[in-house]
């Protein structure tokens, strides 16, 4: 997959405009705050209809506008367009010109893998942001899994808003009972699918992140660990520990145990735990890696390369890190890289390589 052009229209700072990109390689070199990372966030936008940044969607509008859009044509036997609107409060996905019906499409048609500053969440912050990493991982290639995925957040929150409700009559609680017995078995059915499927890709993930990690950093044993909430598989078992809990739950108005409470690690040797106590420039190195691994993993499993998005990711390296971080990119269609004026990006061009300079959000090649 190769983007022949990328188009927005009051996308942040970002001057509407369709940029020509069909090259291997794009550098966007510009100072802090002209619109660098605003552009990969347009490429990103149109590939996942959401922002890599957690920014809401009405936040990207450029300022003074409540509507915008982003857009990408493809180079291959069979051109082919994405356009991703946001208008009036509502967001549409065109395909071709065809209004999607779902967004989930969107990844295998045009599969982006972002390096970026926020990457930082996965290895230091919360246990949520290291699920949303691996979740995403697996979603870039088993739709099945996406789509269980989303099944089992759909039963979750109905679990939870039954939970929160306030019955008072008799015949109301047996209604609830009723209903979420229901719900458990939903929960369930999708919960241990998901479960399996996550300590399956974790293991295989480890096998390609701990050579990695110890090729570019030197240190060894470095894995990453699933511990699900839900110690069993056996669905019954399963079942029976919510019956157990349902109390404490309804106390507490949401549901305590469940994949949604899942938690990856990074350790050493399969016991130590490693993030917690490694250097930011080793939890720096632990995030681009992960990136490295889940494009690696993206490819062996569909056979087709993704398009990378690169913010000043060489900018915080020294030189021999930068040379081990280079020699072990994975295989990419196209890459898009930002770059201060002053880096040497110069050494990094190659015959063909399309450089833009960005300033005030518009892009002139030079």
């Amino acid at each position: 997959m190769l983007f022949r052009t990328v188009s927005t229209v009051c996308f942040r700072n970002l001057a509407d405009a369709e940029i020509e990109t069909g090259e291997k390689d794009v550098f966007l070199v510009g100072q802090n705050g002209q619109g660098k990372t605003n552009f990969l966030e347009a490429v990103y936008y149109a590939s996942y209809a959401s922002s890599f940044r957690n920014s809401r969607d009405g936040e990207i509008a450029r300022i003074g506008e409540k509507n915008f859009s982003a857009s990408v044509k493809t180079v291959e036997a069979a051109c082919m367009s994405v356009l991703v609107k946001f208008e009036d409060g509502k967001k549409t996905v065109f395909i071709d010109g065809v209004k999607s019906q779902d967004r989930k499409d969107l990844p295998e048609l045009v599969p982006c893998i972002i390096f970026c500053h926020e990457d930082m969440e996965f290895v230091s912050g919360s246990p949520e942001r290291r699920r949303w990493f691996f979740d995403q991982s697996l979603s870039l290639y088993d739709p099945v899994y996406l789509e269980d995925l989303r099944r089992y957040r759909r039963v979750l929150r109905s679990r939870n808003a039954l939970l929160r409700e306030n019955f008072n009559r008799i015949d109301f609680a047996r209604d609830r009972e009723s209903m979420l017995q229901s719900l458990d078995a939903q929960l369930v059915s999708y919960g241990v699918r998901l479960m399996e499927k996550r300590e399956s890709a974790a293991e295989l993930f480890s096998q390609v992140f701990t050579l990695l990690y110890e090729e570019v950093s030197g240190i060894d044993g470095i894995s990453i660990r699933y511990v699900s909430s839900w110690k069993e598989k056996d669905e019954g078992k399963i079942t029976a520990l919510l019956v157990e809990k349902r109390e404490a739950e309804f106390t507490a108005g949401v549901s305590l145990s469940g994949p949604h409470r899942d938690r990856y690690s990074f350790v050493r040797n399969r016991t130590v735990e490693f993030a917690g106590n490694a250097s930011t420039g080793q939890r720096r190195l632990l995030a681009l890696l992960l990136r490295i691994a889940q494009a690696r993993r993206f490819s062996d499993m569909t056979g087709k390369k993704p398009v990378l998005l690169l913010d000043d990711v060489l900018l915080e390296m020294d030189g021999e890190k930068r040379r081990k971080f280079l020699s072990v990119m994975p295989g990419y269609d196209q890459a898009f890289f930002t770059f201060l004026p002053e880096e040497a990006y110069g050494g990094y061009r190659k015959p063909g390589t399309l450089v833009y300079h960005v300033n005030g959000g518009v892009l002139s090649p030079g």
